[in-house]
């Protein structure tokens, strides 16, 4: 008998894929949103909210594992609405008898990381003490169509002839395609001793976000030659991504102050649960583009790094 399989978030970025990939494995999927009657992906729509604990019983019914991959970015007071959502989901699982829950979490120091990456870790801590056993894993930016990152990487290099950029633009990161993130996401679940355990998981390619922005133009046969300003502040950063790309100024300042903290793989264990090679970050901006162009529209979610 298949396996129940709930997951939070279903219509975001992260969560679109997985239900996808989870429904080809063979699992009974059930996609929770807000809003079902205006939910047209893979698996079953069923009502839930993770900030109101009592719509979770019924969605979490008779459900074996578990999907956090909620992420409120951008709003106000997102952190203590992330927080109460978690509370809520880890109990509620506990209640309803769920085996286990896995959650994507984002990579960086623990002494260096920005008030959203302290939100991310703040998220996994608490579904962590929860009764139930928690599979985490760790990465920084997510390469795909609809990931913000990607979306502001991809918009600033279509946009502009060239860049002014400020300091942050030299911080390391560890990207990862979309397609290998998922296959951690989802192999995950055919290994026991992934339960309680915590993965950092990333490409092969250690990146600044300078590298980001000139291998997209490479990948598009462009130039785009840079200046580096170093007094360009973060609000200013801020508002300079939200003038040229169509991210808003909240999402922005929190993603500018994310800029500046370095998110590398420090552990490679994933590798030992689920060997194979990831692609690099030129394929993964290949397929994403490719997507993007397919796409009936440009558009960007917030479930996602």
């Amino acid at each position: 008998m298949a396996k129940t399989v709930l997951v939070s978030g279903a219509s975001g970025f992260v969560g679109t894929h997985v239900v996808d990939a989870l429904v080809a494995a063979g699992y009974e999927v059930r996609a929770m949103t807000r809003h079902p009657d205006s939910y047209h992906g893979a698996g079953t729509p069923v009502a839930g909210d993770v900030t109101d604990a009592a719509s979770l019983g019924t969605a979490l019914d008779g459900v074996d594992y578990a999907y956090y991959l909620v992420h409120s970015l951008g709003s106000p007071g997102y952190a203590e609405t992330d927080a109460k959502g978690a509370r809520a989901f880890a109990a509620a699982c506990g209640e309803r008898g769920v085996d286990r829950l896995v959650y994507l979490g984002g990579l960086g120091e623990e002494s260096q990381l920005s008030a959203h990456l302290r939100s991310r870790r703040e998220v996994e801590r608490l579904l962590r003490a929860g009764p139930v056993p928690v599979t985490v894993l760790r990465a920084a930016v997510v390469i795909g169509h609809r990931s913000i990152v990607w979306e502001i990487t991809r918009q600033l290099v279509d946009h502009l002839p060239g860049l002014l950029t400020p300091r942050w633009v030299a911080t390391r990161t560890q990207p990862i395609a979309m397609d290998d993130a998922v296959r951690y996401l989802v192999g995950v679940l055919d290994h026991d001793e992934t339960r309680g355990r915590v993965y950092d998981i990333g490409g092969p390619d250690v990146l600044s976000y300078l590298d980001l922005l000139e291998h997209t133009a490479a990948v598009q046969e462009r130039g785009l030659p840079n200046v580096t300003v170093p007094l360009l502040s973060p609000r200013l950063s801020a508002l300079w991504l939200m003038l040229v790309t169509d991210v808003d100024t909240a999402t922005a300042r929190d993603l500018v102050d994310s800029m500046t903290v370095e998110t590398v793989v420090n552990e490679h264990a994933i590798h030992d649960v689920l060997p194979g090679p990831c692609a690099g970050f030129d394929e993964a901006a290949r397929r994403a583009l490719a997507e993007c162009r397919a796409s009936p529209r440009h558009s960007h979610g917030h479930s996602g790094s």
